[in-house]
């Protein structure tokens, strides 16, 4: 049993309890738009970090994570992209993807909206933790928080960190 803290577009800051809600965590996934590298440090030195790039990483983010990041956590098969879409309007590559790996569990950033949707016709979970950092449009920055036990994928919790405020350091 593993328990996982998900999180993306955190943009290059990184909110202090972030630290305090994936305390229990066994590894923490982010799925891209880190923003730069001393924020994958400060994750890799707190748990076990897996990741992909999102669009504004930079070649020394590039150079750490892929693009498409496919792996087993327990008895789940996992993919993980920054710019995937959701069920059912995943992008085409995407799309394809999916379709040739056969992922249960899918996690994707990019739109800084959070969405847990269960995908029938994949017969996969799609996550989208929303975004965690300061830039962009949302209004709430969220982190989520899931149990993978054997197969199964439970204990899912979002936690809201509050509104994202431009004036602190970036």
């Amino acid at each position: 049993m593993k328990r996982i803290g998900l999180i993306s577009d955190t943009h290059g800051f990184l909110d202090e309890s972030v630290f305090k809600h994936f305390a229990q965590c066994d590894e923490v996934w982010h799925a891209g738009d880190f923003g730069n590298i001393d924020l994958v440090e400060a994750l890799q030195k707190f748990r076990p970090l897996r990741g992909v790039y999102g669009n504004i990483d930079g070649q020394e983010i590039r150079s750490v994570f892929p693009e498409v990041n496919i792996f087993n956590c327990e008895g789940v098969k996992v993919m993980m992209k920054h710019i995937g879409g959701y069920p059912p309007k995943y992008n085409p590559e995407t799309k394809k993807q999916i379709i040739a790996e056969q992922p249960l569990h899918f996690n994707s950033g990019h739109s800084h909206i959070l969405k847990i949707i269960y995908d029938d016709k994949q017969q996969c979970l799609h996550m989208n933790p929303g975004a965690a950092g300061n830039q962009g449009w949302h209004k709430v920055k969220t982190i989520v928080r899931f149990t993978i036990d054997g197969s199964n994928i439970k204990d899912c919790e979002v936690v809201e960190l509050g509104s994202p405020s431009l004036t602190k350091k970036q």
